[in-house]
């Protein structure tokens, strides 16, 4: 009987990791669910800047460097 109550004991301690295990690999999951959704989220913005960046138009007042200097140089 000793060997029977043994063996339950082992059965049981099994069935309560592989319980864990399993909640702990749920949450895991909705962890990288969550995380791709907030990397999608950024990959939009970060399109949505480039095409804003690529939008933008060149100013027309000269850069320093291409402006001639003044006269009483």
């Amino acid at each position: 009987m000793n060997k029977m109550q043994n063996f339950e004991q082992r059965i049981a301690e099994l069935e309560m990791k592989v319980t864990f295990q399993e909640m702990t690999i749920e949450e895991l999951n909705q962890s990288l669910v969550e995380q791709q959704f907030l990397i999608d989220k950024m990959q939009l913005q970060l399109r949505y800047l480039a095409n804003k960046l690529k939008d933008i138009q060149p100013s027309n007042i000269a850069s320093q460097a291409e402006e001639t200097p003044p006269p009483h140089y």
